[in-house]
């Protein structure tokens, strides 16, 4: 089989599965920038780490320690737990465990494995007893979700807790305050990029991040100290890391300030791409839920409606793109005591539903073919009900994937495909132009005429040549 015919098979694949897959939720089952409560995990914790492979959310670690804030540092609450979530049925089922038991690790997913670097894995005692903090860990464990198994692998270059992780071009990034390392999951190595410029994140700050084409946005919440006689002024720092250049930039500060929570952004599919801050607002223990919306491109914050219940220390996962808020810690009193909870809430971001799918014409290119059958193979980036195309501009034609356009004359042609997802959106690709030159055959008759023509000719000098021989006597 040749490369070309190879390819066109796995188009036609990833075209028929983006067919047959439904989206996480339907136009009609919740309004846009709304939340709806899921099924719990079955085990209460916070400072956990979720992460997506296949559409299934698999929510890893964390702490089901209560008390004071934080209270894994007062007692042996760290575990390795982990489930899996289905959102389409709205399940869990329990996974192999992560081997080292800690929180506050970050979590990347790539290929069909995830990523655990870091995190919190024990606490140390002052020698008074008065004083509690965490021990920080390098370790990478990686869990397969095929095999259902966990292997060990090289540790990042450095001890860290509350650091973020993300996967761009194939290499895992791992934003740790002001330091980023990069690490390859196919060579099992790590690199040290350039750090984050000042002002970088302070000790305590709550950082959080998300990934917008291939940068990483990252906010976190930063204080400027003015003077002895006025409040220090907070700002929601943005600074965006660009991977291609290993080079950071600045983003406009947001309002209010939103601590102990999460970000993730949606990819421009089903929802236009935009980056969420889920968490709580600055202040006491009892201070109220925030969502906060980030648009790289405008450069702009908007407020969004916040979770139902009020946490903080939750993970937040995306499918396609349904933001998914998982367990966390919930204060009930104001001197800061909390408890690990299992609450599931699903948000339907802005715009959900209104992006039509993206659709990108293969075959034909824009040349000229010697046959009169062409193929006409397509790529769609999300899953659709419909699709469809129309030559020169007639009548639309249903199809159920990849086909062939047959019968075409010789001449100049165009072609355009469209694809309608379960929202009823309608994708339209770019028109390609294309051109038939079919030979046209040898006539027969001709070929014929062609032979006895030469045949008598032939003949005729044959006879001329005999009767010169007979006249000289030959």
């Amino acid at each position: 089989m040749s490369k070309s015919v190879a390819l066109l098979f796995v188009l036609f694949f990833l075209t028929a599965s983006c067919m047959a897959v439904k989206p996480a939720m339907s136009s009609v089952d919740v309004a846009e920038n709304s939340w709806t409560s899921k099924t719990p995990m079955q085990q209460a914790r916070a400072g956990l780490g979720v992460a997506v492979v296949n559409g299934k959310i698999y929510a890893i670690g964390g702490s089901i320690a209560s008390g004071s804030y934080p209270p894994d540092i007062f007692s042996d609450g760290f575990v390795g737990t982990n489930e899996e979530y289905d959102p389409e049925t709205d399940t869990w089922t329990y996974k192999p465990s992560m081997p080292t038991p800690r929180d506050y690790f970050a979590i990347a997913a790539y290929g069909n494995k995830i990523y655990c670097i870091g995190g919190a894995v024990g606490f140390t005692v002052e020698q008074y007893g008065t004083f509690h903090s965490h021990i920080e860990s390098g370790v990478n464990e990686v869990y397969d979700t095929v095999t259902n198994r966990w292997e060990t692998k090289t540790p990042m270059p450095d001890v860290a807790m509350k650091c973020q992780a993300h996967v761009v071009n194939g290499k895992i990034y791992v934003v740790d305050g002001p330091d980023v390392y990069a690490y390859d999951p196919k060579n099992d190595s790590w690199a040290t990029k350039t750090p984050m410029p000042n002002p970088c994140p302070q000790w305590d700050s709550s950082v959080v991040s998300a990934v917008v084409d291939n940068k990483i946005v990252v906010t976190f919440d930063f204080s400027t100290f003015v003077s002895f006689t006025m409040p220090e002024l907070y700002e929601q720092k943005i600074v965006i890391y660009d991977t291609e250049t290993d080079s950071w930039s600045g983003g406009i500060s947001g309002s209010p300030i939103v601590q102990g929570g999460a970000a993730a952004a949606t990819a421009g599919v089903n929802a236009p791409k935009k980056v969420y801050v889920l968490g709580l607002t600055l202040g006491h223990y009892l201070s109220s839920s925030v969502n906060q919306v980030y648009d790289l491109m405008a450069d702009a914050w908007t407020a969004a409606t916040a979770m139902n219940v009020r946490r903080k220390d939750f993970g937040v996962a995306v499918v396609d793109d349904v933001l998914y808020a998982i367990g966390g810690y919930f204060s009930t009193e104001r001197h800061g005591a909390v408890t690990p909870v299992a609450v599931n809430e699903q948000y339907a971001p802005f715009g959900y539903g209104t992006v039509p799918p993206l659709v990108q014409a293969v075959s034909p290119a824009s040349h000229a073919y010697n046959e009169s059958s062409v193929s006409l193979v397509f790529t769609v980036n999300k899953q659709v009900s419909w699709t469809g195309y129309s030559v020169d501009g007639g009548e639309t034609v249903t199809i159920a994937g990849n086909t062939t356009l047959e019968g075409l004359a010789n001449g100049v042609h165009n072609v355009t495909v469209y694809a309608k997802d379960a929202f009823g959106n309608v994708g339209t690709s770019e028109t390609v132009s294309f051109a038939v030159e079919v030979p046209e055959p040898f006539i027969a008759t001709l070929v014929v005429a062609s032979i006895a023509t030469v045949a008598a000719i032939a003949v005729g000098l044959l006879f001329y040549f005999k009767k010169r021989r007979v006249k000289s006597g030959g």
